[in-house]
């Protein structure tokens, strides 16, 4: 019995091998050796070597890298601490707050509604919204009626009039502040209610400015769908994709998991525990459910929606996405949905993602057409049609001081060597 039990280890360690996949966190993954698809397994150290050369500095407390070529993970490393204070190692399925990545997947997820046929692009906000109806702009200190209407298309590129409160000191964002947007609202209804008490910042379509306009879509998918967007989310685009450690509230299991998150002291130079995981209102009952920013995930669940954009829409067979719609959503909007754009920047903005137009500007190596975003604690990813690529680093680390997007940009593609 022993025999066989050998045989059939060895047996199944030849077919991971043969078909390049081992078992991760959630699952089988796809892995294969870098040189089969283009890439150089030593200049890939090169990843290793920078990251825990951060770590050993204190610069943050850990990181996860992973990297995916033609559909095949090369790249897939844990590094440093997850928690200092419990000195507990930062591993391949470390849950991490995603923040702002959140907005990628809820713009997928209205991007699946537009595609039954809910609403179109051009369509006035006020149609499913109707709380806004009565939505002034202030200009020179006066509350005026908005140029143009507010248009969905406006929501996806950050060019709605809206702004966060806390990037910038204007009137309105003063106003964002006081009213606690994000910070004190119970539900999305009651902050789409309280968001509507307060005056735009510009007009519509008239600049791109960095706000809660994908909260806003986050309230549209529940409107549309009839759902509340936890559950949509779940149902939609986590099950089908294999996505078992993406939610809003961490599950009372998998908390054990969860990474403190550390804030960057300026003055000090340092970092500082901000949010430790046993108290954290991540791990607590959720009802606002953020689609600009709630999420939690893993590295290799963030994959999994990548590779699904990066394969247009499809992913282990199931379809979430036609093709034209990805390619719709990594499209510049900019200038259709700016009356007055600059076609001289180096990145446009899509339906959910930042697009890169002229490599050169940005510093670093990479491909027009890559499409990507981050989030507050310091998460990356990007997705590169051209390089067939997908890549995400994890770190826990608010306001950090680290271009990380920018190194990881040159470490990755200097490992490309077909």
């Amino acid at each position: 019995m022993k025999k066989i039990k050998i045989l059939l280890i060895a047996i199944a360690l030849v077919f991971i091998t043969l078909n390049g996949y081992a078992s991760g966190p959630s699952g089988s993954l796809p892995f294969a050796k870098p040189e089969s698809v283009g890439m150089s397994s030593d200049r890939l150290t090169r990843i290793d070597h920078i990251l825990q050369q951060h770590i050993d500095k204190g610069d943050f407390s850990g990181a996860v890298s992973l990297v995916s070529r033609h559909g095949k993970i090369v790249h897939f490393k844990s590094f440093g601490l997850r928690d200092i204070e419990a000195n507990q190692p930062m591993e391949k399925n470390t849950l991490v707050r995603i923040y702002s990545m959140t907005k990628p997947i809820v713009s997928a997820a209205l991007m699946m509604l537009h595609e039954e046929g809910k609403f179109q692009l051009n369509d006035p906000v006020t149609k499913y919204i109707p709380q806004f109806k009565d939505l002034k702009v202030l200009e020179d200190g006066y509350e005026v009626d908005p140029v143009r209407p507010m248009r969905i298309q406006h929501l996806f590129t950050h060019t709605a009039g809206f702004t966060y409160g806390f990037f910038g000191d204007s009137v309105i964002d003063k106003r964002y502040l006081e009213a606690g947007i994000l910070r004190t609202q119970a539900t999305t209804k009651e902050f789409i209610e309280e968001l509507a008490k307060i005056p735009l910042q510009t007009h519509p379509g008239e600049r791109y400015h960095y706000s809660v306009a994908v909260d806003v879509q986050g309230y549209l998918v529940e409107v549309l769908s009839g759902m509340p967007l936890d559950q949509f989310l779940q149902q939609h685009i986590f099950d089908p994709l294999g996505m078992q450690d993406t939610f809003f509230e961490v599950p009372d299991d998998k908390e054990h998991r969860f990474a403190a998150n550390y804030n960057y002291n300026r003055e000090k130079k340092k970092m500082e525990l901000r949010d430790a995981p046993h108290t954290s209102k991540f791990v607590k009952e959720v009802t606002f459910f953020s689609g600009g920013g709630g999420l939690v995930s893993t590295a290799e669940d963030y994959w999994r929606f990548c590779q699904m954009m990066l394969n247009e829409g499809v992913f282990n067979g199931q379809r979430l996405l036609g093709r034209k719609t990805v390619e719709l959503m990594r499209s510049d909007h900019l200038p259709a949905a700016l009356a007055d754009h600059d076609p001289h920047s180096n990145f446009g903005f899509g339906l959910g993602f930042r697009v890169i137009k002229n490599v050169p500007l940005t510093g670093a190596p990479g491909s027009i057409g890559d499409y990507s975003w981050g989030g507050a604690a310091g998460t990356i990813f990007w997705i590169d049609p051209e390089e067939d690529l997908v890549a995400v680093t994890m770190i826990q680390l608010r306001q950090s001081p680290y271009n990380l997007r920018r190194e990881m940009h040159s470490l990755i593609y200097q490992a490309i060597v077909d």
